[in-house]
């Protein structure tokens, strides 16, 4: 009981905490805080366990992980309390007040981000007490001898209903249930209170985008094959992968967003939301990739994007001579390190503010984040961005660079098989191998496959949008009863083939071909 007792009551505590955050700290919840500082503190080796385990359910998975720890915790902390008197008290209010210091540190954290901790820390603690009460009277009418409450009848069942232990028992799980389910919709309050949060998705949804006045090149003849289990052209926006930092999605009003550019420059550049929009704005679609994508996997999406060149931007704050970096910052304090090179080449380096034709998600950057083909997104695709920083790679580092990870992150030349899928089974006969095949920046020249141990076959390419997208490829393929191997490896822009040398994602992206298994029936 005295275990049960703390678990209801960090569940209490947690959940205030979280309504809290929402009113007071949006960025300061409890969980986010904990969550945001083991991201922080976690080697590049964990971050690729963690999503080669999770994909891009990571962060649910440490969210979960947090909380079993917790809950692990306060049971631990009942039982001390009911051991020793005001001992599991303290702890759970040191554990608040610790939070709430780790909180202040954040990058994002505001003069109340201690708040939403050290109230929950003090709410479990004052709820544990009460409980680990409750639970000492239940036990201590349980431990009276029987013939204390037995009746004088002899009605066994009566005893084991009626009495004073049993009784005291009800009423202490009744106590610890309700302290859990109001924990429990306190955060389920939180959850739909969110001010800010709310408030930037009404904005969001308001904004009409302006109309580019450089639309992205019409699809040609041919771009997109008709088979059925390819990925198609366009990433839709709810299928586009994510990975990053943040537990708790930044919330940025427009109307407040300010990009700063400075550093190694002639002129600091500052710009509006309003400046952002009355631009030229540029349309173009570019595939981004996560560094962390292994062989064939999905970390990686094609998108149409809407924004501003950020080469005519660094034309405004004109960089010395000697600069060769742009750090980013994102509006939660996270950074990437970007070649000066790539932001200032006639490549379409953007400003992003529009995805697929709409605002940006919450969840992609909204309002304005970095897209840059070519370039991995850690060293790149900023979401949030509020600060560009002209300097040096040998004077700044970056959050991943600092972490191990290599420094400038080209997307290295991949290509996937989609169809079929590895480990399925296909029926005889004719059918089709497809897939496809990137390297922003210089783009696809053709796809080969190999089934079994048998030739390398040319397979059929798809007209690109560009050089900084995927593209389709399919092959016939008969096929016959049996277990079967398929690869594939892509050919780049200058005719050299795609690496069979296998590295795994870390430091600086997964090479290797991709091999799936099939049986055909």
């Amino acid at each position: 009981m005295a275990a049960l007792a703390g678990v209801a009551a960090a569940v209490l505590g947690a959940g205030a905490g979280e309504l809290l955050a929402a009113l007071f700290a949006p960025s300061a919840s409890p969980f986010a805080v904990v969550g945001g500082a083991l991201i922080d503190a976690a080697p590049a080796w964990a971050k690729d366990t963690a999503i080669a385990w999770f994909g891009t359910a990571d962060k649910a998975a440490l969210l979960i992980g947090i909380a079993i720890v917790l809950l692990g915790l306060a049971a631990a902390a009942g039982l001390i309390e009911a051991r020793r008197r005001r001992a599991g008290v303290i702890a759970l209010v040191a554990i608040g007040a610790i939070v709430g210091v780790v909180a202040l540190t954040r990058a994002d954290a505001g003069p109340l981000a201690w708040l939403p901790s050290v109230l929950a820390g003090a709410i479990a603690a004052t709820a544990l007490r009460m409980l680990v009460r409750g639970a000492s009277f239940a036990g201590a009418a349980a431990a009276q001898p029987a013939s204390a409450t037995a009746p004088m009848n002899g009605d066994t069942a009566g005893q084991a209903s009626g009495s004073p232990a049993v009784s005291s028992r009800r009423t202490f799980l009744v106590w610890a249930g309700g302290t859990a389910l109001v924990g429990v919709a306190l955060a389920a309050a939180g959850a739909l209170t969110k001010a800010g949060s709310a408030a930037v998705s009404v904005a969001r949804d308001a904004l009409r985008l302006p109309r580019a006045a450089s639309p992205a090149p019409v699809a040609p003849p041919g771009a997109e094959f008709d088979v059925a289990g390819i990925s198609p052209l366009i990433t839709a926006n709810s299928d586009f992968y994510r990975i990053d930092t943040a537990l708790v999605v930044p919330t940025v009003d427009p109307a407040e967003w300010r990009l700063r550019i400075h550093g190694m420059v002639d002129r600091e550049v500052t710009l509006t939301w309003d400046e952002l929009l009355a631009l030229p704005l540029v349309e173009r679609a570019v595939t981004l990739s996560c560094v962390s994508n292994p062989v064939g996997g999905d970390l990686v999406g094609n998108a149409v994007w809407l924004g501003y060149p950020i080469r005519e931007l660094l034309a405004r704050a004109a960089p010395r001579s000697d600069a060769d970096m742009v750090l980013s910052t994102s509006a939660d304090g996270f950074t990437a390190g970007t070649p000066l090179e790539a932001l200032t080449d006639d490549r379409d380096a953007l400003l992003a503010i529009g995805m697929n034709g709409e605002p940006l998600p919450l969840a992609h950057g909204f309002p304005v984040r970095m897209v840059v083909p070519g370039l991995y997104g850690y060293v790149s695709a900023t979401k949030w961005v509020t600060e560009l920083e002209v300097t040096r790679f040998d004077r700044s580092r970056a959050y991943w660079t600092d972490r191990g990870w290599s420094a400038e992150g080209p997307i290295k030349l991949q290509s996937r098989i989609d169809v079929p899928r590895g480990g399925t089974s296909v029926g005889a006969g004719d059918s089709v191998i497809a897939g496809v095949a990137w390297q922003p920046g210089s783009g696809v020249s053709g796809v080969e496959v190999q089934v079994d141990n048998g030739p390398w076959e040319r397979a059929e390419l798809a007209s690109a949008l560009s050089d900084d997208t995927w593209v389709q490829w399919r092959m016939p393929w008969r096929a016959q009863s049996g277990d079967h191997r398929i690869r594939c490896r892509a050919i780049a822009a200058d005719g050299t083939p795609q690496t069979d040398a296998i590295a795994p994602p870390a430091p600086d992206g997964a090479t290797g071909w991709h091999t799936i298994s099939v049986t055909v029936a």
